[in-house]
């Protein structure tokens, strides 16, 4: 089939085209909510084991001191992760008059571990309770570990603070804004499918060129106003 016999018929259903387009393009109008603001924080820790008590240190006793540093990191990354964290996090902050589901908490972090290095990131719409949330992931992370580390015999890991967490708008990227025009464009390839099935199923004549693709003679022709 000809591009010009396409474009025919999809000018006679042009109505069907449209439907789609418009229906999507109003649910899309009434139903939408910019995106909200987001804020990040992050904060860096390194572990370190204490030092030996003997005198004498060895080199293979700080090689060890350096591994068993690189295990903890990894014991709190993957406790960091999970609920328990998060609970503790709100539990936290409930006593400082401040209530925050830990659901709502372990949604927005994240955590990364290379070596004896521990990073923590958390996400959040209100930057407010972004900075009260990241105080108590600072406090239960350096304070209540022991927890979590239970091969350390009920003590508490060293971990040192490397920066201070600093409040940083994230922006709403391009997905946000291209949301409905693709919404769109999908609605309009639907509308053309569409118009061509009913083109298909269609039995009318419409043209006379229908008519000579079916070997009929043509007495006479009305023409449209």
């Amino acid at each position: 089939m000809e591009l010009r016999t396409y474009w025919k018929h999809l000018k006679r259903r042009w109505l069907l085209i449209l439907i789609p387009v418009v229906i999507v393009l109003g649910v899309g109008l009434l139903t939408y909510k910019p995106a909200p603001q987001a804020y990040n924080s992050g904060v860096r820790f390194i572990v370190g084991q204490k030092p030996s008590e003997s005198a004498a240190v060895r080199d293979e006793d700080r090689y060890y001191n350096w591994l068993t540093s690189e295990y903890i990191v990894n014991g709190l990354t993957d406790w960091v992760r999970g609920g328990e964290f998060a609970s503790a996090v709100s539990a936290y902050l409930v006593t400082q008059d401040l209530d925050i589901p830990a659901g709502a908490i372990q949604g927005g972090l994240a955590s990364d571990n290379a070596r004896s290095m521990l990073t923590i990131s958390l996400t959040a719409n209100d930057a407010a309770a972004l900075e009260a949330m990241m105080s108590g992931v600072i406090v239960v992370l350096t304070e209540q570990n022991a927890e979590a580390l239970p091969q350390l015999g009920g003590e508490t890991a060293v971990l040192t603070q490397l920066d201070q967490p600093i409040i940083n708008p994230i922006s709403t990227g391009i997905r946000s804004q291209l949301d409905l025009p693709i919404r769109i464009l999908l609605a309009l390839f639907v509308g053309l499918g569409l118009a061509l099935l009913v083109e298909y199923l269609d039995p009318t004549i419409h043209d006379r060129e229908t008519v000579e693709e079916l070997g009929l003679s043509i007495l006479g022709e009305i023409p449209r106003k």
